[in-house]
């Protein structure tokens, strides 16, 4: 499933096939109980972009945007193609008609092959019906996927980086209250609805509703629901549904089917209910297109709905801005001088917690103890806030006992409990380690906001100014074996300038003696601090790259 309802479903066994002394308890964590926030959402539209905050308590804790030029893929139904086969990788690539080809891989194929699926649910009698591609548990991939097949396929995850979309052949398409399952015969409910009175009264009422060939799952939002709201979501997915079969047999692959909402609209579907006490938008026709969508679904709620038009940016009022700022940055500062170091390496992300300015006034174990506990709840703030997915590694202060870090854990889990995104949280390690995943299904903030810098390429460091110093002087002791050139004219930053030229000059004459050169040494501010380049002063030719270290040893 792509959405993030659908990935956290459950279902009830059957009541009238067990007793209740005999009824299995859940295999599932039961959800935390959580106390209750004051959570906003507040919209800003501008011209380049649109962007969406969430805040619980006054702090932001989710930030969405989108720009004119962005096309949303996730949630996204396509016509492929098959481009090619990998048995090695069990995936195939297909051509679904954007820039980059799309990842398909085995686990994503038929929903009998898929172990999350038989672990998940309980409910396990009905095969599904899906033809167009079905995959029994432990299939290869090459037995089910030709190359040049023609498949219908939905996007659960953007591009990211060079990589294109990953697909699934498990079509589902969200409403407001159910998701409805094409080929498929189960009604299901979503595990953080955790009343079971409430649970069957909700599979009993979508059961007759339960359209032929399709399956429905119950999201959260669906918790106090009547027949009424269901009839209706259904009635519009499913019309959905089959214009998107009429037009795969129709229309020549590849090709989009059905696209997903624009980010406003899949908002007002998923984010706004009870639980939020009122939304915020600075733009009155946007304004006015949520209150008509509120009087049609929920009516109740569309006096939460408030149009701000004050001179001061929207964001600006609420301490948005400032915290978009603060998103940027390497170093979070918290509560009472603690800080956190997040590093984004090709793998996975890295979290650091430090004391900082934090001494705490009693001993040092009950002072780490409370900069963890703080810390935790800053971790998954950050983490919801900047996007982050993939594999996630807190590094925590480390603690003497083992209570303590059953304290810090608890209070991870607990932190994390709100976040939509479906995620995993190992034990902490005696070293004070705790390994995460966290769904990921676009490009996390810092990724989509920033470029590599031009001048590190993205490593963050820059060579010392005597480490330059050393490859200048092995630069002109190539120059010297390889060319009969002996005038020089060194250009470099003026902080690496000012090193070289220290001290009388030493370093430069003691290069122009070795080289038996004549050297001159400009500066340009536009270089990097660790960038140089070295021009023949008698025809102006560019020599920096000329003399390369000599890659093969002599024989």
């Amino acid at each position: 499933m792509h959405t993030e309802e659908t990935e956290e479903q459950a279902t009830e066994s059957k009541s009238s096939s067990r007793s209740p002394r005999r009824q299995r308890r859940p295999h599932w964590e039961q959800p935390v109980q959580l106390p209750p926030v004051k959570k906003e959402i507040i919209i800003n539209v501008g011209d380049t972009e649109t962007r969406i905050a969430v805040l619980e308590d006054g702090k932001m804790v989710e930030l969405s945007y989108e720009r004119p030029d962005d096309v949303k893929m996730a949630g996204s139904v396509y016509k492929g193609v098959v481009e090619s086969v990998l048995p090695g990788m069990q995936a195939a690539f297909v051509h679904i008609g954007e820039e980059r080809t799309a990842f398909l891989h085995a686990s994503d194929i038929g929903k009998m092959g898929d172990d999350e699926y038989e672990s998940e649910f309980e409910d396990e009698g009905a095969e599904p019906k899906r033809d167009l591609i079905k995959k029994e548990k432990h299939t290869a991939i090459e037995d089910v996927v030709k190359k040049n097949q023609i498949i219908l396929a939905q996007v659960i995850k953007e591009p990211l980086g060079g990589k294109g979309a990953r697909i699934t052949t498990n079509v589902s398409l969200p409403g407001r209250f159910v998701v409805l399952v094409p080929d498929d015969s189960h009604v299901r409910v979503s595990k953080r609805i955790s009343n079971w009175a409430e649970r069957r009264r909700l599979k009993t009422i979508l059961e007759p509703l339960r359209p032929q060939g399709c399956g429905l799952i119950a999201r959260t939002e669906a918790e106090g629901g009547n027949e009424k709201d269901f009839k209706n979501d259904i009635k519009q997915l499913l019309k959905t549904w089959k214009q998107v079969m009429k037009d795969f047999e129709k229309k020549t692959a590849p090709i989009c089917l059905y696209r997903e909402t624009d980010i406003t609209g899949t908002m007002m579907r998923d984010m706004f209910s009870e639980d939020v006490e009122r939304l915020i938008v600075d733009d009155k026709k946007l304004y006015k297109e949520m209150v008509s969508y509120c009087k049609q679904v929920a009516p109740e709620l569309k006096d939460r709905i408030e149009l701000y038009e004050g001179e001061v940016p929207t964001f600006d009022l609420y301490g948005i801005e400032s915290e978009i700022e603060k998103m940027m940055e390497r170093k979070v500062w918290f509560k009472r001088g603690s800080y956190l170091v997040i590093d984004q390496t090709e793998a996975m992300v890295t979290i650091d917690v430090n004391t900082g300015r934090f001494v705490g006034k009693t001993n040092q174990e009950e002072t780490i103890l409370r900069a963890n506990l703080q810390a935790a709840q800053e971790v998954a703030r950050q983490v919801r806030l900047r996007d982050i997915g993939g594999l996630i590694i807190i590094d925590f202060i480390d603690m003497m006992h083992h209570s303590n870090r059953k304290r810090v854990y608890d209070e991870v889990k607990l932190a994390f409990a709100r976040d939509r995104a479906k995620n995993s949280i190992a034990t902490i390690s005696e070293f004070g380690l705790v390994e995460m995943t966290r769904q990921r299904i676009r490009p996390q903030f810092m990724l989509a906001h920033t470029d590599p810098c031009p001048t590190c390429d993205g490593t963050g460091r820059v060579l010392s100014p005597e480490t330059v110093a050393a490859k200048l002087e092995r630069w002109f002791e190539r120059a010297r074996a390889a060319t009969s050139i002996k005038r020089f004219k060194l250009v470099v930053h003026p902080k690496q300038a000012e090193y070289m030229l220290a001290d009388k000059e030493t370093w430069l004459k003691r290069i122009k003696k070795s080289s038996k050169s004549d050297i001159s040494v400009e500066t340009d501010e536009l270089l990097g601090p660790d960038k140089y380049r070295m021009i023949s002063v008698d025809d102006g030719v560019d020599l920096t790259d000329a003399f390369h270290p000599r890659t093969s040893r002599p024989t």
